[in-house]
């Protein structure tokens, strides 16, 4: 008897392994790699495209994985304690001196602990990995055993889905499906793939993985530190200030109102010379230009953009309050062109 439970339970775990690896692999797995499997005659490729191909049809499949996990699950649950919990039950009423629904009662809830543990493990945590690992193969592997569920499993999919949408609907929101999501480094494989077939150059390539890990920079990384930065303060005079700049090899300063962490604006030092030459005695107010300020975390994308929009060559970047530092657009673009940051105040 035992034996026969023992093999019912591997079986029903062994269920839950495959959904849970099915689920994933083909959540994983890239589009162009199955259909190019397809093109070149793989007969379970071919099967596998039309759900990966279509945003709904991967949500339907991934319902039939999740379908599949629920009842194997619940089936595994209820199928160990109502065989397992009257044997063990005597056990545990001999040893812990119990009254005989007291120790079934803890027979069961032993029971449901040692499977839930397994079953997380073999059932979910190790088909996770794999399918992670393998997205290709695993999601080939399954797809057989995941048609025939889907056969099985239609009118639960279509119940479960349209429950679905239709909660989604109350909250004012809509489903749009599964969609293919993809790593740093997967993308990277992918460029490397589009070069090697031939599609293309070799500059378009180096481009391309360039802006992929300029992507990954932030306004910390491409930022100068403000210790390194040449700073006026607003309240001295204008020749004062010309000492300043003259001395400074960048041709844009920001300027501060008593402490080095207020920052007030900006100053191009052309506009300070025409203002000296014209012999102004006014304050630095007047050539001054607004300066726009970031946080410490923006992607090196969303700063460009921001740069752009608001029609400004650098940004202060401020933490808490304090400025940690100042960035440029030639910062940004130094990274785009070497991938490493330049360093550079200003132009």
């Amino acid at each position: 008897m035992f034996v026969g439970v023992a093999v019912i339970v591997t079986l029903l775990i062994l269920g839950t392994a495959l959904y849970v690896a099915a689920e994933f692999a083909a959540v994983s797995v890239r589009r162009s790699r199955v259909r190019r499997l397809a093109e070149d005659g793989n007969s379970l490729a071919a099967r596998l495209l039309p759900y990966v191909d279509d945003a709904h049809k991967l949500d339907e499949y991934v319902a039939v994985s999740q379908i599949g996990i629920t009842l194997s699950s619940l089936v595994l649950g209820a199928y160990a304690q109502a065989s397992l919990a009257p044997v063990l039950a005597p056990l545990f009423q001999r040893q812990f001196a119990l009254e005989p629904d007291p120790a079934k009662s803890w027979a069961a809830s032993a029971i449901l602990v040692f499977l839930t543990a397994l079953a997380m493990v073999i059932g979910e945590l190790v088909p996770k990995s794999l399918a992670l690992q393998f997205p290709t193969e695993t999601a080939l592997a399954t797809v057989l055993p995941m048609q025939a569920s889907r056969s099985l499993f239609k009118p639960l999919i279509w119940m479960l889905n349209g429950s679905g949408s239709l909660v989604l609907r109350l909250f004012g929101a809509r489903s749009s499906g599964h969609r293919h999501v993809h790593s740093p480094e997967e993308i990277e494989m992918l460029i490397a793939e589009s070069r090697d077939g031939g599609l293309l150059e070799a500059d378009e390539q180096r481009r391309l993985h360039r802006a992929l890990r300029l992507n990954q920079k932030t306004a910390r990384d491409l930022m100068v530190p403000a210790g390194q930065l040449s700073m006026i303060d607003a309240a001295v005079p204008l020749d004062q200030a010309m000492q300043v700049a003259a001395a400074s090899p960048y041709s844009r300063l920001p300027v501060y109102r008593g402490s080095k962490d207020m920052l007030i604006g900006t100053l191009r030092t052309k506009d300070l010379a025409l203002q000296y030459i014209e012999g102004g005695t006014l304050s630095l107010d007047r050539v001054m230009r607004p300066i726009a300020t970031v946080e410490p975390t923006v992607p090196a994308d969303r700063l460009l953009a921001f740069l752009r929009e608001k029609r400004v060559h650098q940004a202060a970047v401020t933490e808490n309050g304090r400025l940690i530092g100042l960035v440029t657009i030639q910062d940004v673009l130094g990274a785009f062109l070497t991938d490493t940051r330049e360093g550079a105040q200003g132009s």
